[in-house]
């Protein structure tokens, strides 16, 4: 049962099977770009993903039959969610069309009685969350069963592994009896003469073919089942090339075994121990690229490491203890000492200390109260509270989270689609370039040249490493982009990632971002006779009465010192001077410097506090008491401890800085020099954010806007990288490419350093890759014969092409030990 998709849906990723090289990616891209239900597709070789944009007509089961003809597969996963709240058969039809309207559901059947669908899906961990969102569209609630899905997923990689030691230990046990008595006699010339003493050459070779054909259609089989059909479809891959490769020499030793008739005699060589060979040291690379490549998804692991098992609610007045996925939005749940927080929520009940490192990279523990938020997979220290849950399953920040880093995990680069059209051509290009030696040999090489044709073109043929090149980019992406997971950024876009490397500018906002986003008193000066204490108790105590926010700000100074704000008597506001009251028995009147000038009190005492304070922006206030000046305060938006050091280390990297803000010029001036921004755009709307960073971008350089708010959304959009601070609003989070994830804005640094690392690392790999082919196919032909005499053995040329996708992965796995360009280095997160 499936139907097309009912609605636009959102990006769908799914696990292929049978990738196993690069010049797969484009066929399994090119047979689902063919559907029409499919607006954008491609294909992850590192991962064995397809990531879909579907249309509205996407149709999950056309996509699986797409799939299957060009020779792969889509994985069907059966799964059984418990749904609530059906009654009768109009319900069963009702959930039953939802589901089948699903990306990703291929069969669907729903049994009232038990009150659970089966589903067959497509899409893993997507295809379950698009089943679940049909279910409760529908008016039902969906709860799942168990962890099968991931359990499925990470089971099948396990089996591959397994199968692949066992076949790699039957390979080499057959395998190596087979190469030393070949080998040896042409190494050792005594060994040789006893062989052929002791066992006659009727037998001998019989033996050599009964091993390589088990070598080669046991453990060896994969290449052949998967590589020779694809030659038929006319879409050849790595399989293909090893089939020919090993199927050449095999056949052409077992022509000389069985009918040497057939062949001159300086033709009569055998090559039944390099088949074998081959398929040996080929399933050897295999492994370790298998075993390398599961260690790419280290940073996914820990982050859902992270996830609580369990929660522990009141249900009816009664405290019990239910699975993580049975919590509902609503619910109370009991945090005692040590636990881990399982979801969402705010605090209703007590208070403690708690370990947020897994969001902010702090290390020092939040303080919670009544009316706070805690976050799900953080960690309680030592008090005990209980909270509300808010959000649960895929909306809680570590699911947003997990799902961040596995979009851009499974992104594609731009510097991908050039990898892309060469790799679709290299695997035929191969079969050429073998063809031709195979002929250049036959033709114009010595004595026995069907020798030597056939040994150089098989070289030719296994030497070819399109698994390298595919592996390049996505390896070094997942790694990467999982590090960065573990710093505190996100790349919600593959192409920020690639783009924010060649940035030459960085722009902040300032409010929210470089600053606190909030007044505070930042300066009081008391005078001679006064007791600071005193002082600000009475002023506040006047400001109390007063709606101005730097009146609030002085409230909440005196407040956060435990002040006793006394009762005020005759208040009154004197519009564009200031505001006066009668406190304790007190005078105090509280203005700018026009209003101590009106009631005729001289503030010269002051005028280098003055001078100061207007050098760094902020306007102050003076307060009289009993018509003598007491003080002189300051209320502004404070800069960031952290701002100063992100500037430092963006000028260290090579970066000039600027700042966009809608605050007057002279601040924001002041502001740029205690930081020592480059730039300073201040004055503008919204809109003229977006004009300003045009300006900034006119002579060329890539520019990279890092901001919070709702006014910072068009600017994220139009710079060439969007860096939104993770505590800011949904709308400029939802326009950034990359996300801050604990708010602290140093970890811009840590983006553009780490996307400089990943760059790098895979230039490192394509220079690898493309430089490995480049070099090796044309010794492999035999261009160096004429000159030097060398020429490369297929065995030789089996071991480095096995370890040439292993050099890649292992390359692009040193960025797990990346390490931060900043002083002080935000903690990873620990399960």
């Amino acid at each position: 049962m499936n139907a097309p998709v009912s609605r636009q849906s959102a990006t769908l990723i799914f696990p292929v099977e049978g990738m196993s090289c690069a010049s797969c990616v484009k066929r399994v891209e090119t047979a689902a770009a063919k559907l029409p239900g499919v607006v954008q597709a491609h294909a992850n070789f590192a991962n064995e993903t397809l990531v879909i944009s579907p249309a509205p007509d996407f149709d999950a089961a056309a996509l699986r039959a797409a799939i299957t003809d060009a020779g792969y597969e889509l994985p069907v996963e059966t799964l059984e969610i418990g749904i609530e709240g059906m009654s009768c058969a109009s319900c069963v039809k009702r959930v039953e069309d939802a589901l089948v309207a699903a990306p990703g559901i291929v069969s669907v059947s729903v049994n009232l009685a038990t009150e659970r669908a089966t589903l067959d899906v497509v899409g893993g961990e997507a295809g379950l969350a698009a089943a679940e969102a049909a279910i409760t569209g529908a008016g039902y609630t969906p709860h799942r069963l168990s962890d099968q899905h991931t359990q499925t997923r990470e089971q099948a990689k396990a089996d591959e592994i397994g199968a692949l030691q066992r076949d790699v230990v039957i390979s080499a046990i057959l395998t190596l009896p087979l190469f030393v008595l070949e080998m040896g006699s042409h190494f050792y010339t005594p060994f040789h003469q006893w062989l052929m003493q002791t066992v006659p050459t009727g037998w001998l070779y019989p033996a050599y073919f009964i091993l390589a054909s088990a070598v080669l259609f046991g453990p060896g089989r994969r290449f052949f089942v998967k590589g020779v059909p694809a030659l038929f479809r006319r879409t050849p891959d790595m399989n293909s090339l090893v089939a020919l490769g090993a199927g050449a020499a095999y056949l052409y030793s077992s022509v000389v075994t069985f009918a040497p008739h057939l062949l001159p005699d300086t033709a009569r060589n055998i090559y039944f121990e390099a088949a074998a060979v081959i398929v040996t040291l080929i399933l050897v690379g295999r492994l370790l690229e298998a075993r390398a490549k599961g260690r790419t998804s280290d940073a996914i692991k820990r982050l859902v490491g992270l996830q609580a098992k369990s929660a522990r609610v009141l249900r009816g007045g009664e405290t019990i203890e239910i699975a993580l996925d049975d919590v509902n939005v609503g619910d109370i749940v009991i945090i005692r000492p040590g636990e881990k927080i399982p979801v969402d929520g705010t605090v209703t009940e007590g208070s403690s200390f708690v370990d947020e490192a897994m969001i902010s990279g702090e290390p020092v523990p939040v303080a919670k109260a009544e009316g706070d938020a805690v976050i799900g997979g953080t960690i309680n220290t030592t008090g005990s509270f209980r909270f509300e849950v808010t959000k649960i399953g895929g909306d809680t920040m570590l699911a947003q989270i997990i799902r961040l880093v596995e979009q851009a995990q499974g992104s594609k680069l731009p510097i991908q689609a050039l990898v892309d059209q060469v790799t679709a051509w290299f695997v035929p290009a191969v079969m050429v370039i073998a063809a031709l030696t195979f002929i250049v040999w036959a033709v114009f090489g010595p004595d026995p040249a069907y020798t030597f044709a056939l040994v150089n073109a098989v070289a030719v043929l296994i030497i070819a490493c399109p698994c390298a090149m595919g592996l390049a980019t996505p390896t070094s992406i997942m790694v990467g982009t999982g590090r960065a997971a573990e710093l505190g950024v996100l790349f919600r876009k593959g192409e920020a990632l690639q783009l924010l490397q060649s940035v030459g500018i960085v722009a902040f906002d300032k409010t929210g971002t470089l600053t606190k986003g909030a007044p505070e008193l930042t300066d009081m000066i008391v005078a001679d006779g006064f007791e600071d204490g005193e002082v600000l108790s009475l002023i506040a105590a006047v400001e109390a009465n007063s709606e101005h926010p730097i009146g609030q700000a002085i409230v909440a100074a005196a407040r956060d010192r435990d002040l006793v704000l006394p009762e005020i008597a005759g208040f009154d506001s004197v519009p564009g001077f200031g505001v006066v009251a009668d406190v304790s028995g007190h005078r105090v009147e509280v203005g700018a410097d026009r209003y101590m000038e009106r009631l005729g009190i001289d503030i010269a005492a002051f005028t280098p506090d003055i001078e100061r304070l207007g050098h760094q922006g902020k306007s102050p206030l003076f307060a009289a008491i009993d018509g003598r000046l007491a003080a002189i305060v300051a209320v502004a938006d404070p800069i960031k401890p952290t701002s100063a050091e992100t500037i430092a280390h963006l000028h260290a990297l090579g970066l000039q800085v600027a700042m966009i803000t809608g605050d007057n010029t002279h601040t924001a001036r002041a502001i740029a020099d205690q930081l020592g921004i480059d730039h300073v755009v201040a004055e503008v709307l919204p809109e003229g954010k977006v004009a300003a960073i045009e300006k900034l971008k006119a002579d060329g350089r890539k520019l990279a806007f890092v901001g919070d708010g709702i006014n910072d959304a068009p600017a994220l959009a139009a710079a060439d990288v969007g860096i939104a601070i993770g505590t800011g609003t949904d709308v400029a989070i939802e326009s950034a490419g990359v996300v801050l994830v604990g708010g602290d804005v140093r970890a811009a640094v840590q983006a553009i350093a780490i996307s400089r690392a990943t760059m790098a690392n895979i230039r490192q790999n394509l220079g690898w890759a493309f430089g490995y082919n480049a070099l090796l196919i044309p010794v492999a032909a035999g261009v160096l014969f004429p000159a030097f005499g060398i020429l490369l053995s297929p065995m030789l040329a089996a071991g480095a092409m096995a370890l040439s996708s292993v050099c890649v992965v292992t390359n692009a796995l040193r960025l797990r030990a990346y390490r931060s360009p900043l002083t002080v280095e935000n903690r990873s997160p620990t399960p």
